[in-house]
């Protein structure tokens, strides 16, 4: 397949080839610090980045993006390794951890097959850009720790102590902000080499050849190993067990597919292409299907790493191949040449990241847009960085549809005519659903009407239960003043839902507006 993809795409099988090895650099101490935050060995989180990103990459709907163990997914690890643990023993935490990821996978085939991922299409845009600059801030924090002391805890872990000084902070800020500079300049003088890789390496000759006293990927852990083993996971397969990881396997499953068809989008809009979100979300889930039983910790899509490939010039599928088979060979047989290059170089590439993720427009339209999406915005970054991304998207969209709702609630109105028959016409605009009830009960006046009253439907729909309810209610006091109503020009589905209104409403269909219904025909 990879030498296929080669031939295939020779013409950007250079910046293919070269992005995958930037990404794969930069993947490198992002797995390692994601596998410590977990709770688990860093070979881990390493291997979760090599299958996650190589089978995504692959099989995936969305080419030149890239996925890998994310630090989304880790923060709600943790607390399954730990509850594992202190529930059935020392040790079992990981085991326990490699089975949710495969039940994980399997909901994530199972939403893929259901066709769910076009969903994400209801995703306002508001919550798009809180989203973005979200994940910018906790991408810009995650690298702040770079600039502490490592202090070891646990069997895998590390805290931040104090913050560098002297010339520790000296070379570490100067490295970080030559790796900036050679990331933003360079590409104004040549595009021969992505910019990113071309900062790492020279950062990583300075520091090697200079002999800077300076962190470096080594001292967060050795990333030297063998390949993945296949192995079921060590638990009992029983009730018990089932009841245990199906929470976390929910959430891990609904993390991965929120943040990798989130950041699809992203990449759709950078690329001025379409990626397909349910082929990727049955990738998503085979990938960590089979990470769980080779010993990986599962993941998603990386929008960091995603952003450095498309910027590196990766566009298509041999990009991610090459990240993947990169951070491979690495583990296998350069862990000792990867290990010596500074965390500056890295830190700095992030970023540059954060500063080209961060949806910088926000802030000008702030006071030119409807404060409700401003409210939005501002409300979706901070659950982002004080939760995490599935909570943040799924507040956001519930506060944007209240919004919706109550402002359209507004938007019920009618005029009032009498006809050549002496019956009152209440032409009405606007949609009836539960928000609006309440005003379109207001608009009638019972007891001064003649003896028959149309409702015109004509610019209006019925759209739910609530709607239904009301119409009964006007039609019972109606009918309770010996009047008669009638509802005029309903369309088909409209018809479809009033079919029990029985006796109460007299239907009086002359016309029917032809309602289309959006399907989704590519996924």
């Amino acid at each position: 397949m990879f030498f296929q993809l080669v031939m295939k795409h020779h013409a950007n099988a250079k910046s293919d080839i070269l992005s995958g090895l930037t990404v794969a650099l930069a993947l490198v101490p992002e797995a390692v610090a994601f596998a410590f935050i977990a709770g688990v060995h860093p070979l881990v989180g390493l291997y979760a980045a090599f299958m996650v990103g190589l089978i995504t990459a692959t099989f995936g709907g969305r080419p030149g993006m890239i996925s890998g163990a994310t630090g989304a997914l880790a923060v709600v690890m943790v607390a399954l390794v730990a509850q594992a643990e202190q529930q059935f023993g020392e040790g079992s935490g990981v085991q326990y951890l490699f089975a949710s990821v495969v039940l994980m996978g399997a909901i994530q085939i199972t939403a893929g097959a259901l066709k769910l991922g076009k969903f994400i299409r209801i995703v306002p845009h508001p919550v798009m850009l809180g989203f973005v600059n979200g994940l910018a801030i906790v991408i810009f924090l995650a690298q702040l720790p770079q600039l502490q002391t490592f202090t070891p805890e646990g069997k895998w872990g590390w805290v931040s102590g104090d913050w560098l000084l002297g010339m520790e902070m000296f070379w570490m800020g100067g490295l970080i902000l030559l790796t900036m500079a050679i990331t933003w300049g360079l590409p104004k003088i040549t595009k021969a080499i992505p910019s990113a890789l071309a900062a790492i390496v020279v950062c990583s000759l300075l520091v090697i050849f200079a002999d800077v006293d300076t962190k470096r990927v080594g001292d967060l852990a050795s990333i030297a190993g063998g390949l993945p083993d296949f192995s079921v996971p060590l638990v009992p397969f029983n009730l018990e067990t089932l009841m245990f990881i199906l929470p976390f396997s929910v959430i891990f499953a609904a993390i991965g597919l929120i943040e990798s068809l989130l950041t699809m989008t992203v990449i759709d809009e950078m690329t001025e292409t379409r990626g397909r979100g349910n082929k990727e979300c049955v990738a998503q889930g085979a990938a960590n299907v089979v990470t769980g039983f080779f010993g990986g910790m599962g993941g998603c899509a990386m929008i960091g790493q995603s952003m450095i490939n498309v910027n590196s010039g990766g566009r298509g599928r041999l990009s991610g191949i090459a990240a993947a088979l990169f951070l491979l060979s690495f583990i296998l047989f350069a862990s000792g040449l990867i290990e010596q290059i500074p965390i500056a170089a890295l830190t700095g590439v992030m970023f540059m990241v954060v500063i080209g993720t961060f949806e910088w427009s926000s802030l000008r339209i702030m006071g030119k847009i409807p404060r409700h999406d401003a409210f939005v915005i501002v409300l979706v970054s901070g659950v982002t960085v004080l939760t995490d991304l599935a909570v943040a998207v799924v507040v956001g969209v519930i506060v944007a549809a209240l919004v919706f709702a109550w402002e359209h609630a507004k938007h019920i109105r009618a005029s009032t005519t009498i006809d050549s028959n002496g019956w009152k016409i209440y032409d009405l605009s606007g949609p009836l659903f539960f928000s609006s009830v309440a005003d379109f009960k207001d608009l009638f006046d019972v007891k001064n009407d003649p003896q028959d009253v149309v409702i015109e439907f004509q610019n209006s729909r019925v759209c739910d239960h609530s709607a239904l309810e009301a119409i009964d209610n006007i039609a019972v006091r109606y009918n309770s003043a010996g009047k008669t109503l009638h509802l005029r020009h309903l369309s088909k589905e409209c018809r479809a839902l009033l079919k029990n209104s029985g006796t109460l409403c007299e239907v009086n269909v002359l016309e029917d507006p032809n309602y289309k219904v959006a399907v989704d025909e590519l996924d």
